[in-house]
């Protein structure tokens, strides 16, 4: 077989005699290929800059590698769904699934390569399927497998990534430089930056949810439940935003993993509001390894988005730096981790448990 029975199929060069799924999980979102466009060649904006047309409560995707810091506004990211990037040296792609809330970083250098990712136009179980513009294999976003082509079941790499308010980027990593508006798209175009196109979708009131299907349910909790996804050696960990924001702290360990997870409010939902400044109050989480120095901590919450170590009684924000006490000016190790839906992980990891709270 040459290629998927797709009604509509864009020309491609990917070789669709290797695939690792049935053809007929693949569907149409709507689009043709590239029909939602990748940023491929950013540019960025101080902070101060950025700072006049967006909001405190705005999500913002905050990337840290080899000590420099870049900021993508969801604002931004909601319309193109991928940006082919470098930071500290490294390329990477950042992406971002609206329907499956799913905010990944990969590494771009894969098998001696460089590769550059666009969307399909096609989606599998509501999640966006990416392809590499290198040999045009069709690459599964949520969880970073090639499906259909050259590279059908090889693995990118994931690179830590970190959904903040722009309050918390703002005053945490001031230094970061912020994705601009200039994309290089029309003036139409970029007027849209700020709106949100899934009014009431993670609520359950608007239309996305009818027209594009979930995949097999888990019925242990509610499809659109938004969790902390965790994973390492093969286990996997889900951590409820629900139980979050009662204990804002969660130590717990995956695959021999020591983590902990932190919550705080004050970030808006992207899928709540045609204004995604406006969207309601659904928080942030961050994920670190709880060690400096070689010492293990354990981390309770401290109030007003902060935390505090019982070891050493140091202060520590929601982008993992000490602000006082004898840890002052560390930095926590990030570890991977997603804030998706429920419904986005479990299909995907059904063997995923679920951490429920102290």
């Amino acid at each position: 077989e040459s290629r998927p029975p797709i009604a509509g199929i864009d020309p491609w060069k990917t070789d669709f005699t290797k695939h690792t799924i049935p053809f007929e999980e693949l569907v149409s979102g709507g689009v043709p290929k590239d029909g939602i466009p990748s940023i491929d060649h950013p540019s960025f904006i101080t902070v101060r800059e950025a700072d006049g047309w967006l909001s405190d409560r705005e999500p913002v995707a905050l990337l840290n590698v080899n000590g420099e810091s870049k900021a993508y506004p969801l604002s931004i990211l909601i319309w193109h769904e991928i940006v082919n990037d470098e930071i500290g040296g490294r390329p990477v792609s950042v992406t971002y699934c609206p329907l499956c809330n799913t905010t990944i970083a990969f590494d771009r250098e894969f098998r001696g390569d460089v590769l550059d990712f666009g969307t399909t136009g096609r989606l599998r179980h509501s999640d966006l399927i990416m392809y590499d513009r290198q040999t045009e294999t069709w690459w599964q976003q949520v969880t970073g497998e090639g499906l259909v082509g050259e590279y059908a079941g090889e693995q990118l790499t994931f690179v830590p990534i970190t959904v903040l308010s722009w309050r918390d980027v703002k005053q945490q990593r001031p230094s970061a430089r912020v994705l601009s508006r200039d994309t290089g798209f029309s003036s139409a175009f970029i007027e849209r930056y700020g709106d949100s196109p899934y009014e009431g979708y993670d609520r359950g009131s608007g239309p996305w949810r009818e027209f594009f299907r979930f995949g097999r349910d888990d019925g242990r909790l509610k499809a659109m439940e938004r969790i902390v996804a965790l994973e390492h050696r093969g286990e996997y960990l889900a951590v409820l935003f629900e139980v979050l924001a009662e204990e804002r702290v969660a130590n717990v360990r995956v695959g021999g993993l020591d983590v902990v997870v932190f919550w705080a409010p004050g970030t808006a939902s992207a899928v709540d509001n045609t204004t995604m400044a406006r969207g309601r109050d659904v928080g942030s989480s961050s994920a670190f390894a709880p060690r400096v120095e070689g010492r293990a901590l354990t981390f309770q919450p401290a109030g007003d988005g902060l935390f505090r170590d019982r070891e050493t009684g140091s202060t520590w924000n929601l982008s993992g730096r000490a602000t006082s006490g004898p840890s002052a000016g560390a930095q926590l190790t990030e570890i991977v981790h997603g804030n998706h839906f429920w419904f986005a992980w479990a299909v995907f990891r059904p063997e995923t448990e679920i951490w429920r709270g102290r």
